[in-house]
């Protein structure tokens, strides 16, 4: 007996959100299930002393000590560390956008700069901090400066693959359609390079964080960084976690940004793979 087409249109679109809530509430408890099984381990162990509570405070206790660090002043260490990984990221990320279409697109400025850049690449952040200590001394220049370091290198690298990875029939394609040189970089090379630049992207951002807290142990007063030390210092492990803890989030949060942006920037990957 067949279903009357409303009735069936009904039920395809009740069932719908049921068929996309499973899948999301299924992958969220099993996101959940390790973090949820070391916390628990970590408040058992803790609480009946097999782990001293001044190694490893209990998980029920750093809400207290959140509440207490919210109360004071750590809205303005959270603001503090993340205007400085925002400036440091947009600059290191532009000027790696720069030199990486210059050298992707030219073989000669690639003989000149990849070689220097390279080598560069290849020094740990901690060993610039003296350096930039002595040229630019405590103030936020330093801490910009190693921060753009770091962001500069994985979008250089990932553009400059991206674009010398884009498919030489592309080229052909453009040549036979007569576009000139910047309307071949524009409309053809660019675009085809765009999944390798983002990737790039979110990778300097993820490590603008890492590199944040290098640079803010350039006698800081505020910031996350600030924090990791002082809890150090004053033997405050909780204050340490609570730190770790804030990095780990802020960290989510702005790849999560970035993700949701490449996806929409790249929609017509999905627009020609449905085609």
């Amino acid at each position: 007996m067949a279903i009357p087409k409303s009735i069936s249109e009904q039920l395809s679109v009740e069932e719908q959100p049921k068929s996309a809530v499973l899948p999301r509430s299924i992958s969220l408890i099993k996101a959940l299930t390790l973090p949820v099984i070391f916390i628990v381990l970590v408040e058992i162990l803790v609480r009946n002393g097999v782990i001293e509570p001044y190694l490893l405070p209990a998980p029920s206790s750093l809400f207290q000590s959140f509440t207490e660090l919210a109360e004071g002043d750590l809205w303005q260490h959270i603001w503090t560390s993340s205007w400085r990984v925002f400036l440091g990221f947009g600059i290191g990320s532009g000027l790696g956008l720069i030199f990486a279409i210059l050298v992707g697109l030219n073989r000669h400025a690639e003989d000149f700069l990849e070689p220097t850049f390279s080598a560069i690449k290849s020094i740990p952040s901690l060993a610039w901090i003296p350096l930039l200590l002595l040229w630019l001394g405590i103030d936020e220049s330093s801490k910009i400066t190693l921060i753009a370091i770091g962001a500069f290198f994985p979008t250089y690298t990932n553009t400059v693959a991206a674009i010398q990875g884009v498919d030489r029939k592309l080229i052909e394609v453009a040549k036979v359609y007569r576009l000139k040189y910047w309307q071949q970089v524009q409309q053809i090379v660019l675009p085809a390079a765009s999944p390798g630049i983002l990737t790039g992207l979110r990778n300097s951002l993820s490590l603008s964080w890492m590199f944040m807290i290098a640079a803010e142990l350039i006698a800081t007063t505020q910031g996350i960084g600030y924090l990791l030390s002082d809890g150090r210092e004053t033997s405050r492990p909780d204050i340490v976690i609570i730190a770790i803890i804030l990095l780990a989030v802020l960290g989510k949060i702005t790849d999560s940004i970035m993700k949701l942006f490449e996806t929409r920037l790249l929609r017509w990957r999905d627009v020609i793979r449905n085609s």
